[in-house]
This record gives C-alpha cells, sequence and structure tokens, in this order.
C-alpha cells in the first residue's frame, strides 16, 4: 500500500504526507490526470473540465458550450446546439471527446463523421438541409452542364422551387439536373407548390419555346 491510510478531504495533494495526486487536479469535478500536456481546464459555465487548452478556447452562452476561439463571433449560434446527439453517429455531443464541426448553419457534428459524410457525397446539414460547404465552384459547373444540355420542348415548363439555403420560394425553368434558386444562386432546393398568395392557376404552367 501506497501513501497514507487516513481518509481525508479530497484535494490535490494530501496535507498529511503531502504526497501529490496528479499533476492536474480539479476541485470541482474532483478529477485528477498527471497528462498535463492535454491541456486541461475547468470550464464554470459548461460544468466540466474539458482538455486542448484554456487560452484556445471560449464559451459560448448561447450554444451552451465551449468552442475554438477561431469561433467567435464567426458562427452562426443555435440554442444548446452542443447538447445533443451527432446526427451522424447519434453519440451526445457536450462530454464527447471527438472533435467537433460547427456548420454554417450553426449544427454540430463529429469531424470525422462530416468527413464520412463529405466522402459519400453528402454537402448538407442532415439537420437543416442547409448546405455545409462552400459550393461556388460545384454550382458554377452545375450552371454550364445546364447550359449545355438543352431540354425537349415537352419538358420546358416552370416549376416551382424551395431553397433550403435562403429559404425562399423561386418559379424557374424544369431542367433534369437541377433548379437554380434565384434568390441566392443556390442549387440546393426542392420541388414545392405555388405559393397560396399568388393569384392563377396553382398547377405549373407549361411553355413550348421551340
Amino acid at each position: 500500500m501506497t501513501g497514507c491510510p487516513f481518509l481525508l478531504q479530497v484535494s490535490q495533494v494530501c496535507v498529511r504526507c503531502g504526497v501529490n495526486m496528479g499533476e492536474y487536479f480539479c476541485d470541482v469535478c474532483k478529477f485528477y490526470d498527471d497528462d498535463t500536456e492535454k491541456g486541461q481546464y475547468h470550464c464554470h459555465d459548461c460544468g466540466i473540465c474539458r482538455v486542448g487548452g484554456k487560452e484556445n478556447y471560449f464559451h459560448c452562452a448561447k450554444c451552451g458550450s465551449c468552442y475554438a476561439v477561431a469561433l467567435r463571433d464567426n458562427h452562426q449560434c443555435v440554442e444548446d446546439s452542443m447538447r445533443q446527439n451527432c446526427p451522424i453517429c447519434y453519440e451526445y455531443l457536450f462530454d464527447s471527446l471527438k472533435g467537433t464541426r460547427v456548420l454554417n448553419c450553426g449544427h454540430t457534428m463529429h469531424m470525422d463523421c462530416f468527413a464520412e459524410m463529405v466522402d459519400h457525397n453528402k454537402y448538407t446539414c442532415p439537420i437543416c438541409s442547409k448546405t455545409a460547404l462552400d459550393m461556388t465552384v460545384h454550382w458554377g459547373m452545375l450552371d454550364q452542364e445546364i447550359e449545355a444540355t438543352i431540354m425537349p420542348p415537352v419538358y420546358r415548363y416552370k416549376v416551382w422551387v424551395l431553397c433550403n439555403d435562403c429559404n425562399k420560394v423561386s418559379e424557374v425553368d424544369f431542367h433534369v439536373i437541377g433548379h437554380k434558386c434565384s434568390h441566392c444562386n443556390s442549387y440546393n432546393t426542392r420541388s414545392t407548390s405555388r405559393p397560396a398568395d399568388l393569384s392563377g392557376s396553382s398547377s405549373p404552367s407549361t411553355t413550348d419555346s421551340s
């Protein structure tokens, strides 16, 4: 048996024999660790100990968690976004030891889950369907492909689409490759019905421009 046999109040150093219980000690969590290279620190707002160095993180009160300082005033806040399960693997994010990524929409997921999602050609948030990456180059490629692909006369008609990125409705030309939002130029759209506040028939009109 090492150390003294007395039951004492939890502390970093034994007040009787002077043994150091751990190079890092949190009096709140009653947590010990000898590997200080992890950069352990206690976040009072989170209520738990974290790793990575206190100087490298800040606590976002609205999101309810610590984020890298690079995200200070540089992310979309979503209330308690970290107190949710990862939408890919369903592990609870708040106390996960894995790195997390904040998407443009403010929702969060594990970094490795995000990388796997992109590897499977999925570029939208699994929660809100907003675009998760800068798709400017890809949208430009779709522009060129659509311009080079002439639709037969029977398919030359208008359709209504809802943009997942700006949440606005557009009436656009139907094309088998994709439908571009006329407001933000995103191709992250889905078919929708004609807005009720517009007059006229609710069915899409067809035109023959041959």
